[in-house]
């Protein structure tokens, strides 16, 4: 097949949940036989307006962002070029868009009418912005805030209505655009994200990655890796940890990630009187990423709304690393899927600290059982999330679409 992957974000350095599934699904296809391409803005991070990556064609068309009229005029006037430039010379058997913006360039084009369409939905486009920013308190900003929900619901909704099927990553998320959009549930279809088995693996010798990585060697170690921002619950967490260190104080708490929060997050520890406890790490690279799980006894998941699958859940169970998350989105899915005790009972700092305190006890008073259920972990991950069943299902999704 043909397939031109839409998208408001980049395969070139994927960082990022969404960045991740569609590179994996991009390189995979390709491996498979494909031809694929995607088409997306162009980014300050890029120097051309085309990159060949592990052998998919990657097309950037230019935005203008002084103001958000002209960011849509752009998108709809260069996206739509580009697409019809690439149209008229390959002809794409299927579009599978990954974000609204770029695709409702795409999907106004005639050339788009006859080719088969597929929306692949990480969260809603409207959601995401409320979650990342706060409502203002000015009156006139108040109504741009109000209107800029407005405006993402609406190309949203246009270009879920012209597609002709939906892939969500779970359960959750179906369940959103079905209350959101009105979507029939015959059109969406539920294909789990993945993990790369072979990058994420469990230890062969944990104490050296913690000696390389400077992490205390013989305590127990909590990691948790999140942006730093306000729907991923890290002040509950970090709450949590006080009452954890006053039961258990050899428990120690990696943190990476960065984001608007983190100078507020650092204060906090300090507040609590914590600051000797946790570890602020700031961005993990990725080719440093699997070392951080395989150094961690347990991955903590603080999520307070808005996890709509969880990529980060399967790394670290790839990993071998247990997951204790908050039965939030996507997290509910996995962890039900493998053991419920993994969920902690609500998002509260008290249900995270007292299933915290039971699970690390029981990992200290048998150290047998976290090799068990490191097993465990790693076993659950093989059998039912590797990227191949993954790109199983989408392409048979493309193909009978």
């Amino acid at each position: 097949m043909k397939i031109l992957f839409v998208a408001d974000v980049s395969i070139s350095k994927p960082t990022s949940g969404s960045e991740r599934v569609l590179f994996e699904q991009t390189t995979l296809l390709r491996k498979r036989g494909h031809h694929v391409h995607t088409l997306t803005r162009r980014l300050p991070a890029h120097t051309a307006s085309q990159e060949v990556i592990q052998g998919v064609t990657e097309w950037r068309y230019d935005i203008n962002q002084g103001n958000s009229l002209s960011f849509i005029r752009s998108i709809l006037v260069n996206c739509r070029k580009l697409f019809e430039f690439l149209q008229s010379k390959f002809s794409y058997d299927c579009l599978n868009f990954h974000q609204p913006f770029s695709a409702l360039g795409v999907i106004r084009s005639p050339a788009s009418t006859q080719v088969k369409k597929v929306y692949t939905c990480h969260s809603l486009s409207f959601e995401e912005f409320r979650s990342r920013n706060p409502r203002p308190e000015n009156t006139i900003r108040g109504v741009s805030y109000f209107l800029s929900i407005q405006a993402r619901k609406f190309i949203e909704k246009k270009v879920l209505n012209g597609c002709d099927r939906i892939a969500v990553l779970s359960r959750f998320t179906r369940e959103r655009l079905g209350n959101a959009y009105k979507i029939p549930s015959g059109k969406m279809v539920v294909i789990p994200g993945g993990v790369d088995l072979q990058r994420f693996s469990p230890a062969v010798d944990k104490i050296e990655i913690r000696r390389h990585l400077s992490i205390p060697e013989e305590r127990m170690i909590l990691l948790t890796v999140r942006d730093l921002e306000p729907r991923m619950g890290l002040e509950n967490l970090i709450y949590a940890f006080k009452e954890v260190i006053k039961e258990l104080p050899d428990t120690y708490l990696v943190l990476g990630g960065h984001g608007p929060l983190k100078n507020k997050l650092i204060s906090l520890s300090h507040k609590l009187g914590v600051e000797n406890h946790i570890r602020f790490i700031g961005f993990i690279p990725e080719e440093d990423l699997p070392d951080y799980y395989r150094m961690a006894d347990i991955f903590i998941l603080p999520t307070v709304e808005l996890e709509g699958f969880g990529l980060i859940t399967l790394e670290a169970l790839a990993s071998g690393i247990p997951v204790l998350g908050t039965p939030v989105g996507g997290t509910v899915e996995i962890l039900s899927k493998l053991d419920l005790k993994y969920l902690f009972k609500d998002t509260k700092p008290e249900s995270m600290a007292s299933l915290i305190i039971e699970t690390c006890r029981q990992f200290k008073d048998n150290p047998r059982l976290w090799q068990d259920v490191s097993a465990q972990c790693r076993a659950f991950t093989e059998a039912n999330y590797s990227w191949e069943r993954n790109i199983d299902s989408t392409e048979e999704l493309f193909e009978i679409s």
